[in-house]
Parts: C-alpha cells; structure tokens; sequence
C-alpha cells in the first residue's frame, strides 16, 4: 500500500488542473439514481449550482439539485435541521404536483465543519429521508457516491433471514454510466435472474426524452425495493469503492452471498462475470454472449498491432483506471502512469509503471511521451499545447466535448469490443498525421 505515491511531486499543497470532484457531486448522482427521491444539499448555493451545472454539461439533460442555502452567517445563526426542514417545506409548497418518495440530504464541507446534527431531521420529515455525511473537503466523487449507497442501505433495508434464489443485486461504481448498469442489468437477466441496481442511472439519466424531467431522481429502483434488497441472494460489487456497501448488506442478511469485481472490463474480467453467473445461474449463456466473447477476441487481434506499439496515459477514478490499464495491456498496449484522484486500495492492484494520485499538472510530463490519453475533458486543452499531438479518448467526468456520454459503453464483451475498435482509430489517426 506504501507504494502508491500521493503525488508525484510529493505532497502537494494544492491541486493545479485537477481532475478530482468533491463527495457530495458523487452523493447528488447515487441520489439521482434512485425513482423520485429528492437529492438535498445541506450547503450554500454555490456548491449546489456547480454540481447542476457540471452534470446538466456532461449528460446534456435537465438536472435538479436543491439545497438548504445556507451562508456563512447562517450556518452559525440557525441549527442544521432547521435549515433542512425549511429547505423541504419551500420545495415541496412551490411544486404541488412533486411528490417526493425519499428526500436524500447529504453535507458540504461547510456545514461538516460546523458539525450540523443531519439525523435527528428524519424524525421531523414525513417523507423517508436519508442522510450521509460527504464533506468536500476529503475523498472524492467515487466516495461520495459509494457512502450515499452504503447509507441507504444500512438506513432503509430491512435485516431478513430468508433470501430469493432468482433475485440478484447489483452494486455498481461511479464511473459506469447509465447505459452500462442496463447492460449489466440485462446481462444478468439472460442467466435467469431478477436483477435490481443500486443505485439504477439506467432510467434517470440514459438520454431519453419524457415529460417532467429534472424535478426528480427517476432512477429504475425505488425506496420500497431498497427496503427489501436482503431478499437477495447474491450481491455484486464492481469496483473497490463498492465493497463497504455490499458488506453493509450483509449485515441485514448473513445468508446473502458477494461476488466482487474490480472491473468488467476485457476478456478475462467478462469470463469471470460469466463463469460466476453460470455457477449461480440457472441458465447457460445465450448464443449471442458467445458470439460477442468471439468478436472481443477477434478485436483484440485486429487492435494488436496499433494498441500493442503504443504507450497509454489514463487519468479518472481508481475503479475506472483499473479496468481500462488491464484491457490495453491485454492487448499489448504499454500504461507509462495511472493518475487517480484520490487513493483506493486497487491501485496497488494495477500493473502500470508508474501508479500515483494526483492530478493534470503531474500527468502534463507523461502526455508528452503517450500515444493515446484517456481522460476527462480538461485534458484536451493540455493536449493541445503539446508539440507532439497525442490522441484523447475522453472517460470519466466531465465530458462537455462529445454528446452521448450517458449512451457509451465500456464493460463485458460487447463494450470492450467498441472500446478497443475506439482507441485504436484514434491512434491511427494520429500515427498517420
């Protein structure tokens, strides 16, 4: 654990060009993920319009955070829970026809530093209310949005001795975006399985255009299925950050079983999902799982020879870094460094060079030497100041460069497939130049 550096340039006392986003960013869009659930910032409205605005950027849709608006003055004036009960009453009486089933308060750095009793507020709110302590000034968007989720379990579900045999839950990370949780979601299906997502961005935030957006979290698993999710019996983690939330599960019911994943990315992570599904399943894989683990392969081929005489940046959230560095490299692609935004105990699962947190300005001396960079938006300025051009393949947050971030496609065999194809076009391109 040692090994991973804070920093290449030690211990920083600031961040230049950051790639790291605070908690309650990540607590807002596990929120988000949940069927009519009002995500609440206890906070100023600053924080509340940078998050709106950073997610109405990157999914192009109509996003609603509200908060307690709470200013330096107030926070020493007026207690925590008055400020959130006043915040419930005025959203709920300005829009009648908005009909909460779960409000989701999670803090900000400046009231975790004033040290706001969030809790006792259940006990005033009619509505089920959820709180979680995500101050900004510690972890980053991977831990706030795995803290929202272990919250909401150990706050809404019930402990259960008995488990369904058919019923599956699935945990996925912060950085899989909604058309991913589908994928996986109706991947599990195919084997026999009644499969719920915590939290389920499939249906809140996937690109599609309905009535009443923006008022509301319209995630696919609503709080009575929460309530009951030790009825599963199995759970699934994908990623590290999700552990502490599958264990929170566990609590409620010892006779629930955890498979883990730190990615379902590339061949070998795939069939291991697969292998874990047929011995839990209770069907064999469909002939189109098949044929796709058979285009992967052959796209691994196609790709070696572009991929495999290439060296490879990536930036973003642990959980993210770790998938995509084991997919490039089995293809023969070399990883020169891995930059994380905060530090995850899978970083020291990842083979690359040089493993470390920290941000765009320690990254700036491996993009003069890289191929291909994958990384957010704010990467691509960078890239172009540089007089050797390198691709970008722009993942994780944000992306206010391309439209249908919500609609790609990464894990199992089929998004590895189109990722692969994706990275070595861009490397063509630039190889060609």
């Amino acid at each position: 654990m040692e090994a991973i550096a804070l920093s290449k340039h030690g211990h920083k006392p600031l961040q230049i060009n950051p790639i790291k986003h605070s908690q309650p960013m990540g607590a807002a869009l596990a929120f988000m993920g949940i069927r009519n659930c009002l995500p609440l910032m206890h906070g100023s409205q600053g924080c509340a319009s940078y998050t709106k605005v950073f997610f109405t950027r990157h999914f192009n849709e109509p996003i609603a955070v509200y908060n307690t608006s709470v200013s330096d003055i107030t926070a020493v004036l007026d207690g925590g829970d008055y400020s959130i009960l006043m915040a419930i009453e005025n959203i709920t009486q300005k829009n009648k026809t908005m009909k909460p089933e779960l409000i989701g308060v999670h803090t900000t750095g400046l009231t975790e530093t004033k040290g706001d009793d969030i809790r006792s507020v259940g006990a005033h709110v009619e509505i089920p209310y959820c709180y979680v302590h995500t101050p900004d000034y510690e972890g980053g968007m991977e831990s706030g949005w795995a803290l929202s989720v272990k919250a909401l379990i150990e706050q809404h579900t019930k402990e259960s001795s008995e488990t369904k045999a058919n019923r599956l839950l699935i945990l996925p990370h912060v950085s899989m975006q909604p058309l991913e949780v589908e994928k996986v979601k109706e991947f599990c299906e195919s084997f026999g399985f009644e499969v719920l997502a915590l939290p389920d961005l499939s249906t809140s935030l996937d690109g599609y255009l309905s009535e009443g957006q923006g008022k509301l979290g319209t995630g696919a698993i609503g709080i009575d299925e929460i309530a009951d999710l030790s009825e599963c019996a199995h759970v699934i983690s994908i990623g590290e950050s999700m552990k502490t939330a599958a264990n929170a599960l566990l609590e409620k019911n010892d006779k629930i079983v955890h498979l883990h994943f730190d990615s379902l990315m590339g061949l070998a992570n795939s069939d291991n999902f697969v292998s874990a599904l047929i011995k839990i399943g209770q069907t064999e894989p469909r002939p189109s799982i098949r044929r796709w683990r058979g285009r992967l392969q052959d796209a691994m081929l196609d790709s070696h020879f572009l991929i495999g005489s290439s060296r490879f940046v990536i930036t973003g959230e642990p959980d993210m870094c770790i998938g995509m560095c084991e997919l490039i490299q089995s293809v023969g692609g070399s990883v020169d460094a891995v930059i994380s935004t905060v530090y995850s105990p899978v970083l020291a699962r990842i083979k690359a060079k040089n493993v470390f947190v920290g941000d765009l300005e320690d990254a700036l001396d491996y993009f003069k030497e890289a191929d291909l960079v994958i990384s957010n938006f704010h990467a691509e300025r960078l890239l172009h100041m540089q007089e050797k051009r390198s691709a970008l393949a722009i993942r994780g947050f944000p992306n206010y460069e391309e439209l249908g971030n919500q609609l790609k496609n990464d894990m199992l065999y089929e998004g590895s497939t189109y990722f692969l194809f994706e990275i070595a076009n861009k490397l063509r391109e630039v190889k060609h130049h």
